[in-house]
């Protein structure tokens, strides 16, 4: 059976708690609900990190919202509705907002800085899109010390071309996306599990 390098190393990490960690919520903005970026299952995912956003507030876990700000005009425009932040994790005074213009919310932000007020604790994650922000701020946050536990189903994609198709028309369908972006994840990078296995 198959293993991830944590296994094979010996270690069997298990999902920090809340009162434990730093909740980040990543780009759960307005523009993955509708239009060509919609992602498959966004409703759902949209919930269950709302839910885990309202425990966290119950335990007074520190949150951070990380916001990608596009260009005029475009994709996640701060100016228009579609760059807002989703009305189901509507930021709180107090919560901090890491504005990004990269995937990884680690690359030209104050990330950083804004964990390094949490001595430490490992990070837990949600957000959009599984294979691209999520992934990319989990990996980079292993370059800054900081493990992460990824909740799975707070998280979501959308289906993308296959590059390996030869004909050129080939697609990969949401669901495989989202769950090969989660076990290269599982693989070094995070715990992956439900938000209902992340304890308070």
């Amino acid at each position: 059976m198959a293993q991830t390098l944590l296994q094979l190393a010996g270690a069997d990490p298990k999902p920090i708690s809340l009162g434990a960690g730093v909740l980040v919520l990543i780009d759960i903005q307005n523009e993955y609900f509708k239009g060509p970026l919609r992602l498959e299952g966004v409703e759902t995912a949209a919930d269950r990190a709302a839910g885990l956003l309202a425990r966290a507030r119950g335990c007074d876990t520190p949150v951070i919202h990380v916001r990608h700000l596009g260009r005029p005009g475009g994709a996640f425009d701060p100016e228009t509705a579609r760059g807002q932040i989703h009305a189901s994790v509507e930021p709180l005074p107090g919560e901090a907002i890491i504005d990004k213009g990269l995937p990884n919310a680690f690359a030209g932000t104050s990330l950083a800085e804004e964990l390094e007020r949490n001595s430490g604790k490992p990070l837990i994650i949600c957000g959009f899109m599984t294979h691209m922000c999520v992934s990319a701020t989990a990996r980079a946050a292993v370059d800054h010390g900081r493990f992460s536990t990824v909740a799975m189903d707070a998280t979501a994609t959308r289906a993308l071309p296959d590059p390996t198709d030869g004909m050129g028309d080939g697609e990969l369908s949401a669901d495989h996306v989202h769950r090969a972006a989660l076990a290269a994840l599982a693989d070094r990078f995070a715990v992956v599990c439900h938000v209902a296995d992340i304890p308070d």
